[in-house]
């Protein structure tokens, strides 16, 4: 999807398409890593140097209430958000470097049966993230 894609998807959902609003756009939709708000914010700021954080947190929350980013959960416990992936996906990140890759398939469908066997839970949905080195920093 294209930057001009998002903002349409923003204006028709009502929110005004505002110069910081596309800063953040333009930074997350040009990234191939997980990026955390702050490093969003230092980011924009060079396209648009009025952009408060405050903004940079309000867009990243409509982006992901339209499901245009998804959100990272990191092991050092600060959240980071990338573009969402087509269809389920899943992701693969660099603890070195931050380089993000969404993959399909997870075969995880007899773990799913047996959790929800021994928990009683009636499982609908999951999110899998898998941790490494990529190819440059292993």
């Amino acid at each position: 999807m294209t930057a001009e894609t998002w903002l349409t998807q923003l204006q028709q959902n009502g929110y005004r398409l505002t110069e910081a609003r596309r800063a953040v756009i333009h930074v997350i939709q040009k990234s191939t890593r997980a990026l955390t708000p702050m490093q969003v914010f230092d980011n924009a700021r060079q396209k648009y140097a009025g952009l408060g954080l405050v903004s940079v947190y309000r867009t990243l929350e409509k982006l992901e209430e339209l499901e245009l980013v998804q959100r990272v959960h990191q092991p050092h416990g600060c959240q980071a958000y990338i573009t969402s992936g087509i269809g389920h996906q899943h992701l693969l990140l660099c603890q070195e470097c931050g380089e993000a890759t969404l993959f399909e398939g997870d075969n995880l469908e007899e773990l799913i049966r047996s959790i929800a066997r021994n928990t009683g839970y009636k499982i609908k949905d999951h999110w899998l993230q898998l941790f490494g080195l990529c190819e440059n920093c292993k």
